[in-house]
């Protein structure tokens, strides 16, 4: 097969996959560069951080971390292998994230090809899931895609849910009434047509307040018209662990998350995030953790299907040298 870098056409199917990641609030921060013919550059950008809460650019790192692991895949089907420099100008460029190279290699694996073509159907899924629970052989393919990536993916029993629980009800009261959270909410949410931010068709229904602590996006516009709706109070969740807490450790970290969610959509698997305890963890690290640092709450199950969200063009977010 011809280089992936080597047409505009491939290079066009490379950067499709990567932008079809998900990133916090949809804001996808990210941008990408031909260096040369043999050279892909993965930038943050830095212009979609969210300084409320995200000063520190933890979600914009993870972000892009998601949609490396993207690129990685459309590499890799290509029948080359993706060589990934995490950071190589760190001094001079720090939004420069990581530089990707492609040398040849045999064909993918089924299971490769299988998650490049999960990229698509993958989706955040913020209405209620049923009752029915994941089997055992499921939680072993997302604990197994995680520690693939170098991470843990932990599985908390029903006391540590209830106690993860309190604690987001808590952060997502918290946020509620934070008047600059609320603004920033805002600026990427409701009536947004454009080609970023969350629109009012993903939101999922209003939370009732009885159940799951979902972020309700309908807080920065009107409620009016939407359903109201009881989430489990019980939901699967699953905890991403890094052993550090820097933005080395964050770029990890989205790659993980990304192989996990394509995993579980694989498989049929709807997820969506409960990120608002990380969103109140604005200035720093609050310590070393037995276990690692959650750089993520995931929750799984089966849900309806739901619409993608809106991504950037194409020649938005690629330079060329």
């Amino acid at each position: 097969m011809p280089h992936p870098f080597a047409t505009h056409v491939g290079v066009r199917r490379l950067v499709t996959a990567a932008i079809a990641a998900p990133s916090v609030h949809n804001t996808q921060p990210w941008r990408f560069r031909l260096a040369d013919a043999a050279v892909m550059e993965l930038h943050a950008d830095l212009d979609r951080r969210l300084g409320v809460i995200d000063p520190r650019g933890r979600a914009l790192h993870i972000s892009c971390g998601a949609a490396l692991f993207n690129l990685r895949l459309a590499i890799r089907v290509t029948g080359h292998r993706p060589l990934v420099e995490p950071f190589p100008d760190a001094a001079d460029r720090p939004a420069l994230l990581a530089s990707v190279r492609a040398e040849d290699a045999t064909m993918p694996s089924p299971r490769q090809s299988e998650l490049y073509a999960a990229i698509p159907h993958r989706r955040t899924n913020r209405s209620p899931f049923s009752k029915r629970r994941l089997p055992q052989v499921v939680w072993e393919e997302l604990t197994t895609a995680a520690r693939e990536e170098g991470l843990v993916l932990s599985l908390p029993g029903p006391q540590t849910t209830a106690y993860l629980l309190s604690l987001i009800a808590a952060a997502d009261a918290k946020l509620a009434a934070d008047p600059d959270y609320l603004a920033e909410l805002a600026r990427w949410t409701p009536d947004r047509t454009g080609s970023d931010g969350i629109p009012w068709y993903a939101f999922g229904p209003r939370p009732s307040g009885r159940g799951l602590p979902l972020r309700d996006f309908g807080l920065a516009g009107s409620r009016e018209g939407r359903e109201v709706a009881d989430f489990a109070a019980r939901p699967q969740l699953g905890v991403l662990l890094t052993k550090g807490d820097e933005p080395r450790d964050w770029l990890q970290a989205g790659q993980a998350l990304q192989r996990v969610l394509l995993t579980a959509a694989r498989r049929g698997v709807s997820t969506s995030m409960l990120s608002q305890l990380l969103d109140m963890r604005r200035r720093g690290p609050d310590g070393r953790r037995p276990h690692g640092h959650i750089q993520a709450i995931i929750r799984f199950g089966y849900g309806p299907l739901v619409p993608g969200t809106p991504r950037r063009p194409f020649p938005e977010v690629l330079e060329r040298a």
